[in-house]
């Protein structure tokens, strides 16, 4: 049976969902990545999540939580979330150590959620020992019965790895190799409204037939394509919001740091 989480307000009150990204924690907290400490990073972020007044009825993170797969990063990720009283679910990306993830993250790593009129499917994209993300079929198995046992709710799934390019100018090998499959796949869930997903450490935002489609910024080091090569992007980091009503529609947004609160961060 899937997890579920109540929303408080109205009955017709949006599900607030936030959705963080490719932490790239490790295995020691002052450790630095691309010129950026990712614990400081991480909890400047989360700081901005409550500067901001969002208290999540849901927080979704979607992979890439540690950079070396170390219990350690992991651990300390668990202890800084259950500092907060925020519901959370997270999925591997492929820098993870699955097993470990799993194991220390619990219940937090199940695929399956119910939170208002949503039902939220969390897919595995991961590859042992490869950097390229791929949809199995236990995965669509998940997804189908998950999404035929969803009744009358909507459904956002959620993966780590981009199913479109980012850019046409640039040959991504890192993307899921078969998302035309899953993309079929989605045609056919007519109540699936959202994929988003982390991994570019950018923003995206499209439409897709009934489907929004949605990537978001990491919380540390940014990624973007120039002249069809892919480079570092000293866009500060951020975290994306999306309310989910009960009608199937949603509205959502990206916020980032300060100029001046991604400097203090990246000491």
């Amino acid at each position: 049976m899937p997890a579920s989480t109540s929303s408080a307000g109205r009955a017709d009150a949006p599900t607030l969902l936030v959705q963080l990204t490719d932490l790239h924690l490790m295995a020691e907290p002052e450790s630095v990545m691309c010129q950026v400490n990712t614990d400081a990073s991480l909890r400047a972020v989360m700081d901005l999540v409550r500067a901001n007044g969002h208290r999540p009825d849901l927080l979704l993170a979607t992979g890439d939580l540690s950079q070396d797969g170390s219990v350690q990063a992991y651990q300390r990720l668990r202890e800084l979330l259950e500092q907060t009283d925020w519901p959370v679910r997270c999925l591997p990306g492929n820098h993870d150590d699955v097993h470990a993830l799993r194991e220390t993250m619990g219940l937090w790593a199940q695929p399956v959620t119910d939170i208002g009129a949503w039902r939220i499917i969390l897919l595995d994209s991961t590859v042992p020992g490869s950097n390229a993300g791929h949809i199995s079929d236990e995965q669509f198995d998940l997804l189908e019965q998950a999404s035929a046992l969803a009744g009358d709710r909507h459904i956002l799934v959620a993966l780590h790895h981009n199913p479109v390019q980012m850019d046409s100018s640039f040959p991504d090998q890192m993307m899921v190799d078969n998302a035309q499959t899953l993309f079929q796949r989605l045609a056919n869930l007519p109540r699936a409204r959202v994929l988003l997903w982390g991994h570019v450490h950018q923003a995206f935002d499209r439409r897709r037939h009934h489907m929004r489609l949605l990537a978001t910024p990491s919380t540390c080091f940014q990624f973007s394509i120039r002249d069809g090569q892919h480079v570092l992007d000293d866009s500060p980091p951020g975290y994306r919001w999306l309310k989910l009503y009960r009608d199937g529609s949603l509205a959502t947004g990206v916020r980032r740091l300060s100029d001046a609160a991604w400097l203090q961060a990246k000491k």
